[in-house]
């Protein structure tokens, strides 16, 4: 039996193009080409009915090896902490003050870009250090 080795990962938000493109910052994903047949994103927009107009949005890894992130409007905003959310690796490998500096310059990037420092989980020893941030639509997100 085979198993999936591709998957995307998906965001309920307010305004998917906008949390497309801070995610894109973040990660240093790209918007995709646009549809056959048009020249720009907004031009494939334009031609959608009214309703459907902004409702989705997405970005992926130029290299090809990080997942798809598709944005999708919902309705109703965000009231409870995420079941799942995504860990920024900005610290792998590295420890103690050498690993909290990084994370520290990578959390100041972050929030120029629009996101909010939550907390600094020290590490304990059994967890390196870690920061606890939020996306710029209050989904949350960690500096690991």
């Amino acid at each position: 039996m085979t198993s999936v080795k591709q998957f995307q990962v998906t965001f309920d938000c307010a305004e998917p193009e906008r949390v497309a493109r801070f995610w894109c910052e973040v990660l240093g994903y790209v918007v995709p080409a646009p549809p056959e047949g048009f020249a720009t994103w907004d031009d494939f927009d334009r031609s959608r009915p009214p309703e459907d107009r902004g409702s989705a949005f997405a970005c992926s890894d130029p290299t090809g090896v990080g997942p798809r992130l598709y944005f999708q409007r919902v309705p109703e905003g965000k009231v409870v902490k995420n079941r799942m959310h995504l860990c920024v690796r900005a610290g792998t490998g590295l420890v103690g003050e050498e690993r909290l500096a990084t994370l520290e310059a990578e959390c100041a990037r972050l929030v120029a870009l629009g996101a909010a420092r939550v907390r600094v989980l020290l590490a304990d020893g059994e967890n390196e250090s870690c920061i606890v941030m939020q996306d710029i639509e209050g989904n949350e997100f960690c500096l690991d």
